[in-house]
């Protein structure tokens, strides 16, 4: 028969084992409790960056390139801070999830209503491709020969494919147009049906050819873009170059502005929305289409960024827009039909 010493000294014994195993269970996965925080603090850096309005230094600039698939492991890291039972790592976490939602909101206007029933001084289409080197040559050339674009826009164009575009061929369908050979990657190429006049280059190490189309009547501004990648620890040039896209979208005053490539950033990068800032619109975003991710090709559309575009000024209206995928590039081309008011 127990006393009541024994008695309490069970009971004693009871509580010390419930609470150390209560204090086990507080403590249960610390290495998820541990990768949880890493995730977290790695997310948010990039999107403390973006609430700033900046871009930041390497890495910064190339993981927002793909802040919408910040998504994914924000969503692992709250299950690894739920099992770990960390609340303030799940505060952490759903914080960086409504950061995350509150940047995918999409960034400009949308088209007006009944455009396209609306009388246009002009209406015609644009394509825009990185060849990558000139993989893509065939198919490109197939798809002018398709679709009929009036505006062609080339990035990377190598010399064969420089020398296909003068042939017999392209000319009578482009008679107007702006060539820049260079080495591979360097070239670029603007091609037109309607005639060009007052030819520019913005300075760039990959060339970025201009000119003015009389189209509808109007002196419609056409500017090919390629500016250079946010390499790592190299991020000067493409912040130049950008700025110099910039500079050109604002001098254009009165004039319809349109500038389509492959601007090597996304809506998610301050460089590039200075360039919207300047009045210009992105198609794609006008379309709701604003996040279809054209690079890298492989693995566009499942998952990517969308870092071509094919920007315009208010005279301009995109009716509708396809992304293509085309053999031998890493880039997805877009080809948008406009109508100019």
């Amino acid at each position: 028969m127990y006393t009541g010493a024994e008695a309490r000294g069970d009971r004693r014994e009871d509580q010390e084992r419930h609470s150390a195993a209560g204090r086990r269970t507080g403590r249960r996965h610390p290495v998820l409790a541990t990768l949880a925080a890493l995730v977290l603090a790695g997310l948010s850096v990039p999107l403390a960056v973006r609430a700033a309005g900046s871009d930041g230094v390497t890495p910064v600039p190339q993981l927002l390139a793909f802040l919408p698939w910040f998504l994914a492991p924000t969503w692992l890291a709250l299950l690894g801070a739920a099992l770990a039972r960390r609340p303030l790592l799940l505060v952490w976490g759903l914080a960086v999830l409504a950061a995350t939602g509150w940047f995918l909101q999409p960034y400009g206007s949308t088209a007006p209503d009944g455009a396209a029933g609306r009388q246009g001084k002009a209406q015609f289409r644009v394509l825009t491709s990185n060849l990558q080197r000139g993989g893509a040559l065939p198919d490109l050339l197939e798809t002018v020969r398709r679709e009929r674009p009036q505006i062609v826009s080339i990035q990377e164009c190598d010399s064969a494919c420089a020398d296909a575009l003068r042939t017999p061929e392209l000319r009578k369908a482009y008679p107007h147009r702006v060539i820049a050979d260079g080495r591979p990657a360097e070239g670029s190429a603007l091609l037109s049906v309607y005639p060009l006049g007052e030819k520019s280059e913005v300075p760039a190490r990959l060339a970025m050819p201009g000119a003015v189309a009389k189209i509808g009547g109007e002196e419609v501004r056409l500017q090919v873009a390629h500016p250079m990648p946010p390499d790592l620890g190299e991020l000067g040039p493409w912040r130049t170059e950008l700025g110099r896209l910039r500079s050109y979208a604002a001098s254009g005053g009165d004039r319809p502005t349109l500038i389509a490539g492959d601007f090597n950033s996304s809506a998610d990068h301050a460089a590039f929305r200075a360039v919207l800032d300047t009045g210009l619109h992105d198609t794609a975003r006008m379309l709701g289409q604003s996040r279809t991710p054209t690079w890298p090709a492989t693995t566009a559309p499942p998952l990517g960024t969308q870092i071509d575009h094919v920007l315009v000024s208010r005279q301009l209206v995109p009716l509708e827009a396809k992304f293509l995928d085309f053999a031998g590039t890493d880039h997805r081309a877009l080809l948008v039909d406009l109508k100019l008011f």
